[in-house]
């Protein structure tokens, strides 16, 4: 398994596949909280939905972690965006991930891909 050497994290920080997905959707761009429930849910073909405790509770939580932001927008919808802190939490949770596929690949367990 590739080894890298990231800081440890704080329990506060191990992401849920909701903070996971919302991350990603704001790496893509600024969105308001329903643009972020309907990306999650395009992006995991519904897979992930998102009710609007979870996905607010989610906002809140990584706001006061500062790994998103609230910025201007138009009119009274509340608009996000992923901070320098959010966008380094995502990269090392997926270098996380991509060393997990790594190990499981090399165990045989998924395939190669092309």
């Amino acid at each position: 398994m590739t080894k890298t050497s990231r800081n440890p994290r704080s329990p506060r920080e191990l992401l849920t596949p909701a903070a996971l997905h919302i991350l990603l959707s704001l790496a893509q761009g600024e969105l308001h909280g329903y643009g972020i429930k309907h990306a999650v849910e395009a992006r995991t073909d519904g897979a992930l939905l998102l009710g609007p405790g979870t996905l607010y509770e989610a906002i809140h939580r990584m706001n006061a972690d500062r790994w998103i932001q609230e910025v201007e927008g138009s009119g009274r919808r509340r608009v996000y965006s992923i901070t320098d802190r959010g966008q380094e939490v995502l990269r090392e949770e997926l270098d996380r991930l991509a060393d997990i596929v790594q190990f499981a690949r090399e165990a045989d367990l998924l395939p190669e891909t092309p």
